[in-house]
């Protein structure tokens, strides 16, 4: 588990440029402490943002690209009731059969002022730094098919 005393944040080098996401880690401590460990593995560096909704969302995490792939383990942890999703919050993807807070390796950013999503994923953190690479970012899909219109590559992220 992360020290919950400190603060901790992953940096996330993209093709397109990086940004900072500040760890959630008091209201999410195992989804932190797995995406860390994640990240200290090299889990998703060379992975893509699959899935871009301009306006809404831009997502990866992916090992396979395809929007099915994981770290081939779940860690379940509710977000607060009143978790809002709203622009710069990066929380857990998950399917509609799993149940809220399941998080496996796959991510999502919010883009727009606020997603409208209910509290069912798991908190991951905010983006700190760089919000205009994300915005920059989720502006590369097409909203009728949520695909992205270029390859945005993660090169590199880094647990600081």
């Amino acid at each position: 588990m992360l020290d919950p005393k400190r603060p901790h944040t992953v940096d996330v080098l993209t093709n397109y440029g990086g940004f900072r996401i500040r760890l959630d880690v008091e209201d999410s401590p195992c989804v932190t402490s797995s995406f860390a460990s994640l990240v200290r593995k090299r889990f998703f560096d060379g992975t893509i943002f699959h899935r871009i909704v301009p306006g809404f969302v831009i997502q990866g995490g992916d090992p396979t690209g395809t929007g099915t792939g994981g770290p081939g383990y779940t860690v379940t942890e509710p977000p607060p009731r009143d978790s809002l999703y709203t622009e710069g919050v990066v929380a857990m993807a998950k399917s509609q059969s799993e149940p809220p807070g399941a998080a496996g390796s796959q991510f999502f950013i919010v883009t727009a002022p606020n997603a409208g999503l209910p509290p069912d994923y798991a908190i991951l953190g905010v983006v700190s730094k760089g919000l205009k690479v994300v915005e920059r970012i989720g502006r590369l899909g097409n909203r009728a098919t949520e695909q992205p219109t270029r390859r945005v590559v993660v090169l590199r992220m880094t647990l600081v």
